[in-house]
């Protein structure tokens, strides 16, 4: 039998966690495997609100330290990855049955001070009457607050982590599933399956990471058999999209009577979206479902506030994931601490388990992770190196997003405005290596603003195996393609996959290297 191929860090799950962490690592010279059993962001990492931010109710419950920690990681992710993350301003109606208006401005105070250096513009008072952000509003509601935050595509996220950790030596493996695995005092010895082909094989790595998200215990307590004193609570946030119910580029945070809040958010141009729940999960997490219930309780949280009201008939696409909350035995699940925890077990080969955190937080959490495994693996104990680096697409200031917009129009004319945007919005300058000057080399159009050399681009680089991928994950384009063409475009892919991939043409990359 072959030799199974050592690595100085094994990372379990392909989510934000996992991806920041490999990232990381890998920068630093460690030897860097992650395997992830579905695509990259299937799960809790693709179904979030879209928002990096502080946590404004988070203050509530004083847990001022994940405030500050996020408001400054929302600061460096703006400059990180400008092309993917960007600022939102959020109206705050005022309503007289819930928190004194007093209470509003004191927290929003301290939410625009506990970050230093915040770039941001600050809170805002709102005469509802008055401003252009009220007319969607009911009259009811005179009197408001402004303050700002970040709007993510989170898988998008997700994959370029995994993108720069391979830049930088990590090996990536998708569809691949940790079966069993067993230590010694150096190192685990770990059987994997690659779920497309049923093969089953093993590696040896000197420290396993476990970010699993909501599979964190089942991993900890089934495949690898280490008893932890931690455990993970699963919660349930599901979200609604609807036809976009007013204009604008600003969000609302409704407040609600039994004290949670929603969001209402532009989404995808001509779309709103609304969330999220809080539900406690105790089911499997890999089958996650809106409920009845909670599509009415979205539809009653807008329509408290709106003028424009919905129903469930008007839901065009709802989506809900299990978030693996680190238990502090709170009674309600809106309380359950969004901080995170790492617990090693060093009672051999050392593994370093992640329970709870947020993908705001994602990059931080990395390093500390770095830091607590650097006694145990030495190469991970030279500086961390993420906090200024841009992700791939990202090398430009947050500020230069028109001009860079304008030099991938005039490069491919034929790009129509639409197209332009989103591509320079979900790549960056890895636009380069999809869009060409020649719109022959684009190759055939699935539908919307889709083309196939795109999704090549997805495949050969992004690691998309599926219709559902490229148009859920990759992008949102799936809210726009017809069942047919998406059905056409699964067919490509599965015949792509059987014929193999192509790299990318001479021309794209010589552009790229040059435009920034």
């Amino acid at each position: 039998m072959e030799e199974p191929k050592a690595y100085d860090l094994l990372v379990v799950g392909g989510g934000i966690n996992g991806c920041g962490i490999a990232r990381d690592a890998a920068g630093r010279g460690a030897r860097v495997l992650l395997v992830e059993q579905d695509d990259l962001a299937s799960h809790t990492s693709s179904a979030s609100t879209k928002l990096i931010h502080g946590g404004l109710r988070y203050l509530e419950y004083y847990e001022f330290r994940l405030v500050r920690e996020a408001l400054i990681e929302r600061e460096r992710l703006l400059k990180i990855a400008p092309h993917i993350i960007w600022p939102l301003r959020f109206v705050l109606p005022h309503s007289k049955m819930l928190r004194p208006a007093w209470l509003l401005r004191t927290g929003l105070f301290l939410y625009d001070h506990l970050c230093p250096n915040m770039t941001l513009p600050k809170t805002r008072s709102v005469d509802l009457r008055t401003d252009p952000t009220g007319v969607p509003l009911k009259s009811d509601y005179v009197r408001g607050f402004e303050y700002s935050d970040g709007w993510v595509q989170d898988s998008r996220l997700v994959a370029l982590n995994a993108m720069d950790a391979a830049r930088v030596g990590a090996d990536i493996r998708t569809h691949t599933q940790l079966l069993t695995a067993d230590r010694d005092m150096e190192e685990w010895t770990v059987t994997l399956r690659n779920r497309d082909t049923g093969e089953d094989y093993q590696v040896r790595s000197r420290a396993i990471v476990n970010a699993a998200g909501p599979w964190v215990a089942e991993l900890l307590h089934d495949r690898l058999h280490v008893a932890s004193r931690n455990q993970v609570r699963l919660v349930k946030g599901s979200h609604i999209v609807v036809p976009r119910q007013f204009e604008g580029k600003q969000a609302y945070i409704l407040q609600n009577p039994d004290k949670r809040i929603v969001f209402a958010i532009p989404y995808e141009h001509d779309f709103t979206l609304i969330g999220t729940t809080d539900v406690a999960w105790n089911q499997d997490p890999g089958t996650v479902h809106i409920s009845p219930e909670e599509v009415t309780y979205l539809c009653e949280s807008v329509n408290r506030y709106f003028t424009s009201q919905i129903r469930p008939a008007d839901v065009v696409w709802s989506y809900a994931g299990v978030r693996p909350l680190y238990d502090d035995n709170s009674g309600n699940a809106s309380a359950v601490t969004r901080d995170y925890v790492l617990d090693v077990d060093n009672s051999g080969a050392p593994i370093l388990s992640v329970f709870g955190g947020k993908i705001t937080t994602f990059r931080k959490l990395a390093e500390h992770a770095i830091e607590k495994l650097a006694p145990y693996v030495h190469v991970l104990a030279k500086p961390g190196w993420t906090a200024d680096t841009p992700l791939p697409g990202g090398d430009f200031a947050p500020q230069d997003f028109d001009r860079q917009l304008a030099r991938l129009k005039a490069y491919a004319p034929h790009l129509s405005t639409e197209t332009a945007w989103r591509l320079m919005r979900n790549y960056g300058l890895c636009a380069y290596d999809i869009a060409t000057p020649d719109v022959r080399e684009m190759g055939r159009l699935f539908g919307k603003t889709l083309s196939s050399r795109e999704v090549d681009y997805l495949m050969d680089h992004e690691w998309a195996r599926s219709a559902d991928d490229i148009l859920w994950r990759r992008s949102k384009l799936g809210l726009f393609l017809s069942d047919a063409e998406k059905a056409d475009l699964q067919s490509y892919v599965e015949g792509r996959l059987r014929t193999g991939v192509s790299p990318l043409s001479e021309t794209s990359q010589a552009w790229r290297q040059n435009v920034a």
